[in-house]
């Protein structure tokens, strides 16, 4: 279940960072609407690596449309195989 709690709840914010563990963030709204997010740093930086990975991937799969996918003979023959 999310954790959402207005930004008001911040005064006490050791209520609120007790709240927010490893896979449950706590969000927190401003005026009724979602404003803010607060996260473990080990999922934050599991996060950015699961991000820059799909970005690499990305890079990779752009590169394999413009100039075409490598074939496994070329492959085996670089490797020697």
């Amino acid at each position: 279940m999310s954790n959402i709690r207005p930004v008001s709840d911040l005064r006490n914010y050791n209520d609120v960072l007790n709240a927010c563990k490893e896979d449950s963030p706590v969000y927190l709204t401003k005026k009724g609407h979602g404003k803010y997010v607060l996260m473990d740093i080990e999922d934050y930086e599991k996060m950015k690596a699961s991000l820059k990975l799909m970005s690499h991937i990305e890079e990779g799969e752009k590169s394999a449309r413009e100039d075409s996918w490598i074939s496994m003979d070329d492959i085996e023959s670089a490797l020697g195989l």
